[in-house]
């Protein structure tokens, strides 16, 4: 059989209780439903993706200009 533990140093007394959790204490917030947009065909999805396509294909016709251009500059 062993001794019973009896430790010399003293507990640690929490004089304040310690504060209950933040989630527990504060109640979650309901955010305010967004308003949708009048012209929702226009920002579906499709629409973006059109969009995307629009620009990559003229951002390369640009790239394109340039390299061009810079192509007819420099062989004379």
């Amino acid at each position: 059989m062993s001794k019973p533990w009896n430790p010399q140093k003293t507990k640690v007394d929490l004089s304040p209780a310690p504060r209950p959790s933040r989630i527990r204490r504060d109640p979650v917030r309901v955010e305010p439903a967004e308003r949708l947009s009048s012209n929702g065909w226009w920002e579906s999805r499709e629409w973006e993706i059109r969009l995307a396509v629009i620009g990559i294909i003229l951002f390369a016709l640009g790239i394109n200009a340039v390299v061009f251009d810079l192509g007819e500059v420099l062989s004379h």
